[in-house]
């Protein structure tokens, strides 16, 4: 497990063109319209028909980029850009109905962090989100459910014990900052849901 190390990509591999533009446009265009859809449906009252169709986006973009890993490896700043490569952590993030496709993009993607080419913070997210949807606590306490006061940390590895400096291994602020700033966030922004589902990502 990856618990030390700098959250960076080399100057000279963000600031490369991308190897496959088609693949970081279709990455890209995927993500915004999940962003769309999820943020209009936090503007209202939504019936299961459109919750549904939701998660059902979700699934297939699940299946996607588990194409696109299987064809291109993880889809890093080389491969798609900056941009290209926040879209398919967030689909990877989307993708809780298929738990194969996340523990596979949370593997690929810890690997594409060794080789400084995907983000630490944002890998740290995706293996929060992946534990918590496999039924185990997180590890870096990223990942939050909206409770009657507000959000709420899900269960988390010896919570009373390391968190902080495990967090800090990664590049994420304390855990009670977190909180704090991802309870400001939904008060100045009620529509704002960083993972795009019930489950919430960190505000940080």
């Amino acid at each position: 497990m990856l618990i030390a190390r700098k959250d960076e990509t080399t100057r000279s591999v963000m600031s490369t063109a991308p190897m496959h533009p088609y693949l970081a446009r279709e990455l890209i265009a995927r993500a915004e319209r999940a962003d769309e859809h999820w943020t209009r449906l936090a503007q209202m009252q939504p019936a299961d028909q459109q919750i549904d169709a939701g998660r059902h986006m979700d699934h297939v973009n699940a299946g996607f980029l588990a194409r696109a890993v299987a064809d291109y490896g993880w889809p890093g700043v080389p491969l798609v850009g900056e941009v290209g490569a926040r879209a398919a952590w967030r689909l990877a993030l989307r993708a809780d109905t298929r738990a194969d496709v996340q523990q596979l993009a949370s593997r690929l993607m810890y690997d594409a962090v060794e080789r400084g080419t995907a983000s630490l913070r944002q890998w740290a997210h995706l293996y929060d989100r992946y534990l918590a949807n496999s039924g185990r606590p997180q590890l870096y306490g990223t990942q939050y459910r909206l409770g009657l006061d507000g959000p709420q940390r899900q269960a988390v590895s010896d919570p009373a014990g390391d968190l902080d400096a495990r967090r800090a291994a990664v590049g994420l602020p304390p855990a009670g900052v977190a909180l704090r700033r991802l309870r400001d966030r939904l008060a100045a922004d009620p529509c704002f849901d960083a993972a795009g589902s019930v489950v919430l990502a960190g505000a940080a």
